[in-house]
């Protein structure tokens, strides 16, 4: 089954995207831009990334902990390590397999970097259907 999640970006309905689309236990976010935050630097622009982010992988179910892939994309290569230190504080324990791109630009030429996250949702477990492996 398959479930889009809108987040508020002006561009939704204009491209024709979804923030995330969950489809059974995965759910994967859109590249998500720090919408609202264009007079931020590259740090602040990370943080409002990770705020929508947040907020569209609740609405599926999951958080941060499901995450298991990032893509970031800077348009400032300067801009790695700053960026990467947010990327740590939300994922020094996670660990997601990660990427970083630096591309030419984006939509709005003041962001400065974008991110594509995947997620897995562990299946819950029905305790009722368990049957033990030595009966």
């Amino acid at each position: 089954m398959r479930q889009n999640i809108s987040g508020e970006s002006p561009y939704e309905p204009v491209i024709g995207f979804s923030r995330a689309v969950r489809v059974g236990n995965l759910v994967y976010l859109a590249g998500t831009a720090p919408v609202g935050a264009e007079n931020e630097d590259a740090a602040g622009q990370t943080l409002r990334v990770f705020e929508i982010a947040a907020e569209a992988l609740a609405k599926s179910g999951a958080g941060f902990q499901n995450v298991v892939r990032t893509r970031i994309y800077l348009t400032h290569v300067d801009d790695w390590e700053v960026v990467g230190r947010v990327h740590g504080q939300f994922f020094s324990e996670i660990r997601p397999a990660a990427t970083m791109i630096v591309v030419a630009g984006f939509i709005n030429s003041a962001w400065r970097v974008e991110i594509e996250m995947d997620a897995v949702i562990p299946p819950v477990q029905d305790s009722t259907s368990f049957l033990p492996f030595f009966a």
